[in-house]
């Protein structure tokens, strides 16, 4: 850890591992839910949950915000996020736009690292709005799963869990194209100074 309590560099820090943690969680859960698993595979699911909530806090009240845990954060959950999406469309829970209606926005987003990187920039940070679909779509699977039970057990969870799917993919989207126009700026920004740099 550096001086004045930061651990901009450190590796091995408390939500760091809790990141990590999750990230071993995806495998777990592809093989539970291809096998047909689903309590299990619900419990894993609202393990994952409970960690991308409980690293944010950690990496605040302890002040061990990291470059890594920045990457790692989103990272891990794009990838639950896409895993789960396969297997849930894999056992017919969601249709297949669904899937790739999420994928496409990650493909988008995708294109924007080259530019980031040509200028030395690190990704992009994550949003309110960000963070807020991710949590609404990490809701909605387990209650889309929970939904396949017969009875109003299932009623009730198909409706809430497409409830939040929808507004998971809208703020996934929207966060999206916060972040197209935050590399819009950054972009247009050094091109500007390149500008001024090269009349002087």
């Amino acid at each position: 850890m550096q001086a004045g309590g930061q651990a901009d560099s450190a590796v091995w820090t408390v939500p760091n591992v809790v990141s990590m943690l999750r990230l071993a969680l995806v495998p777990v859960f592809a093989v539970l839910i291809v096998v047909g698993e689903d309590v299990w595979a619900l419990v894993v699911l609202a393990a994952s949950g409970a960690t991308d909530w409980l690293d944010g806090v950690l990496a605040r009240r302890l002040n061990q915000v990291t470059k890594l845990g920045q990457m790692l954060d989103p990272a891990a959950d794009r990838l639950f996020i896409l895993v789960t999406l396969i297997g849930l469309t894999w056992r017919g829970v969601i249709p297949w736009w669904v899937l790739a209606v999420i994928v496409a926005r990650d493909v988008m987003l995708a294109f924007l690292v080259r530019p980031l990187a040509r200028r030395g920039y690190g990704p992009v940070p994550v949003t309110f709005v960000g963070k807020a679909g991710t949590f609404a779509l990490l809701y909605a699977f387990p209650l889309l799963l929970l939904a396949a039970m017969p009875g109003g057990v299932g009623a009730v969870a198909h409706v809430i869990g497409w409830a939040f799917a929808w507004w998971g993919i809208g703020l996934y989207w929207l966060a999206g194209f916060q972040y197209v126009r935050h590399v819009r700026r950054l972009v247009t920004d050094d091109r500007g100074e390149a500008q001024t740099e090269g009349a002087a």
